[in-house]
């Protein structure tokens, strides 16, 4: 259908009925499950012996730290619409909801209308851009990030194009070589590129290439605008389409936006300090919320928004150069934040014992350069006196109790925060711009040290403090810190991609993050494509859902290991979409497609088979019951493709497991008289790909498996009538017995009740 068929991958369209597969010899091994490991905060992934692990081992090592992640993304609350991703629809994120076009895939009128509500062209570069855009059909905006490059795109496809006609967002990663070769580009579209990170592999775009995408597009009649950093300028192959991009003169914007806003009574005194300040604001988007509130608050309100006062507490604070035995706290609880206390006064003093050892080598190690100190440390010490903190950074931190997910409120224990969230990041934003190597190297070392760590509190925190210091230095955080770890032990691979999640707050970094995690996918060794998979779960693969799943898919393809990690993250994947219609249907059709395009009895389908049964298998990531069970019940429309699915895995050597999962979700739904409908629709879609013996075949089997005492529980087979109870019209046409009589096998007495 071609609803369906709408944002799936090239060649892939909604897939044909799958026929009749014959049993498999053999029945597949199953992966393994692995063990629960203790809540001690010892180290579950000890470095000794990794040289000597089996295959096994490794996988089962995988396995826990699939479980770590599994808890942090079941924590965490999907909350916040991205734009229409893929698809249709929405992504929920794990942070503020994202710019227009930022996820891939179609951009709404009224998103873009939003996003120029009160945009003002920057002059001369917007008629350059536009000038560029007419001629060759493409352009690229280079400058710097929060310049408006992305409302800039969107105002110079609507000059060029009509209004009603569509506009759509690609992903940052796509290569530009392969976009005019490939079906992606269609007649009279017009795109975006936000935050091009430019080709992952060595054969980077050439200049020919880039003539034959522009040749391409003007065939068609349509436009590409690509938004990149300044150093795209100094790229050869880009350089004839790339035009500097600069924000607008903010009090010219500032008077465009009060022009169309109600008049505000403001005193000659008030308007000329608020001038003032707004003439020093680089941020298109802070112009527009002065001048918003200015008309909705009044002039009072409109001069508060322009006052900072966390910046300027954090700004003060430093400014009195505070001693090293304040600074490390402050530093370490950047990284750090939440924790209970005494876990934090320990990794505090292990930071100071770093910066010790480095002060007492005297030396810089040979795989640094040994750029000249900004600020010094000698004499280190650390008291650790609580009531310290009262003097040590008034108004930045306070304490607060509470017990750790899931605890008894008895069990609250004192934790450190931030007075605000923005402190944080202000924090490490000064700690950047102040100091220098001396105090960065040992910080380093101690920050990779937690990230070896069994506890998971504490390295979600690291990550959540690195993913705020690549907003500054991204290139040191992939050098120093995400390359290693990627490549390192399984607590390690497990904090890159949280790293990765958090980078997605940001939407300048969110295509970086994209672009870091592909970057270990092929040819980098099985450890980083471990990595690469556990990091497309989440919000980046939310965000990059058809990247993510086509990336995934071929993962599964590779070494066992690697096929092993890419299935786990598959069934994440849908585990986090639980709660978003769109997204659990674009998988589940996703998944469907690919099944189809396998032949019958391939080693393709049977990875494919696999991949199908983990999913129908799975439990739901927050609450009890199978995942199956609560997409029947939240979102009816997935009977069909789950039926699909069904069919696939009950045609296979995976039979037995398919009938299990199939009866533990009619057991979950027993009690549900709303799911009838969707249970009734799931029977039709399996009847409709199944032919009659094989009907009856399942028939005989899930009837046998309803009497295990798992499973005979009263409601269970009332259910499943419905479930078969569509196939009463063909078996009668056939002569065969009504389906209540083909089901209606006593119950088994003293079954468990729920």
């Amino acid at each position: 259908m071609a609803d369906d068929a709408e944002g799936l991958p090239d060649g892939l369209s909604e897939p044909p009925v799958p026929g009749p597969e014959e049993e498999f010899p053999q029945q597949q091994q199953e992966d393994p499950v692995p063990t629960e490991q203790p809540g001690d905060g010892s180290d579950p992934y000890p470095r000794a012996g990794r040289e000597g692990r089996t295959e096994l081992e490794e996988r089962e090592e995988d396995g826990r730290g699939y479980d770590d992640l599994r808890r942090v993304l079941g924590q965490r609350v999907y909350n916040n619409f991205y734009g229409s991703v893929e698809a249709s629809g929405a992504a929920f994120g794990f942070g503020t909801a994202a710019a227009p076009g930022l996820a891939p895939g179609s951009v709404e009128p009224e998103e873009i209308d939003r996003a120029l509500r009160f945009y003002l062209p920057p002059q001369p570069c917007f008629d350059e851009a536009l000038d560029k855009l007419g001629s060759e059909h493409i352009v690229v905006l280079a400058g710097q990030d929060n310049s408006g490059r992305g409302a800039g795109s969107f105002a110079l496809l609507r000059k060029v194009m009509c209004e009603e006609v569509g506009l759509r967002s690609l992903s940052p990663a796509n290569s530009l070589a392969g976009l005019a070769a490939s079906s992606a580009i269609r007649p009279g579209q017009g795109y975006v590129i936000l935050d091009y990170v430019g080709e992952m592999n060595v054969d980077a775009v050439q200049a020919f290439e880039m003539r034959r995408l522009s040749e391409e597009l003007r065939r068609k009649g349509s436009y590409l605008v690509i938004t990149a950093a300044e150093a795209t300028r100094r790229r050869l192959a880009l350089k004839d389409y790339c035009v500097p991009w600069h924000a607008p003169d903010p009090l010219e914007l500032f008077h465009h936006c009060t022009q169309q806003l109600p008049a505000a009574d403001i005193s000659r005194g008030a308007e000329e300090e608020l001038l003032e300040r707004v003439s020093e604001l680089r941020r298109p988007t802070d112009v527009v919320t002065v001048a918003t509130g200015l008309a909705a608050r009044g002039a009072d309100a409109a001069l508060k928004t322009l006052t900072d006062s966390d910046k300027d507490l954090v700004r003060d604070w430093f400014r009195q150069e505070p001693s090293a035995g304040d600074l490390l706290p402050l530093a370490a609880l950047a990284f750090l934040e939440g924790i209970p206390e005494r876990s934090f006064e320990q990794a505090t003093v292990q930071l100071v014992v770093h910066v010790r050892d480095w002060e007492q080598t005297g030396e810089v190690p040979a795989v640094e350069p040994d750029p000249a100190p900004v600020t010094a440390l000698r004499g280190v010490t650390v008291e650790q006196t609580r009531a310290r903190w009262k003097e040590r950074a008034a108004g930045l931190v306070k304490t607060e109790r509470r017990p750790r997910p899931g605890q008894d409120p008895s069990r609250s224990e004192r934790r450190i925060v931030f007075a605000s969230p923005r402190i944080r990041e202000l924090v490490i934003a000064e700690l950047h711009d102040l100091y220098g190597y001396e105090l960065w190297y040992p910080l380093r070392q101690w920050v990779s040290q937690l990230s070896t760590l069994g506890d998971l509190d504490i390295r979600t925190e690291v990550a959540r403090g690195v993913a705020l210091l690549a907003r500054h230095a991204l290139a040191e955080v992939d050098e120093n810190l995400l390359q290693a770890w990627a490549g390192g032990i399984t607590s390690q691979r497990v904090t890159t991609a949280l790293t990765l999640q958090f980078m997605c707050d940001d939407e300048h970094l969110a295509p970086q993050a994209l672009n870091l995690a592909l970057s270990w996918a092929d040819n980098r060794g099985p450890g980083r494509a471990v990595t690469t998979a556990m990091a497309l779960t989440g919000r980046l693969g939310s965000l990059y859902r058809l990247e993510a799943l086509n990336w995934l898919w071929f993962l599964t393809h590779r070494g066992e290991r690697m096929a092993f990690a890419a299935r786990r993250s598959l069934v994440l994947h849908l585990q986090t979409a639980e709660q978003e219609s769109d997204r659990a249907l674009f998988s589940l059709r996703y998944v469907r497609t690919r099944i189809a395009d396998t032949a019958q009895r391939s080693r393709d389908r049977s990875r494919a088979l696999r991949t199908t049964i983990q999913l129908l298998e799975a439990d739901r990531l927050e609450g009890p019951g199978p995942l199956a069970a609560a997409l029947l019940r939240e979102i009816p429309a997935s009977a069909r493709h789950l039926g699909s699915l069904w069919v696939s895995v009950l045609l296979s050597v995976c039979r037995r497991r398919a009938v299990g999962a199939l009866c533990r979700t009619l057991v979950t739904l027993r009690d549900d008289p709303s799911v009838a409908d969707a249970v009734q629709e799931l029977g039709e879609a399996m009847r409709g790909a199944m032919n009659p013996r094989q009907w009856d075949a399942l028939r005989n089997d899930l009837s046998s498996a309803l009497n295990h005492p798992d499973y005979a529980i009263p409601g269970t087979r009332q259910l499943a009538r419905v479930l078969l109870g569509s196939l009463r019209s063909r078996l009668t046409a056939g002569s065969c017995p009504s389906v209540p009589s083909l089901i209606a096998v006593p119950s088994v007495q003293g079954g468990r009740s729920k």
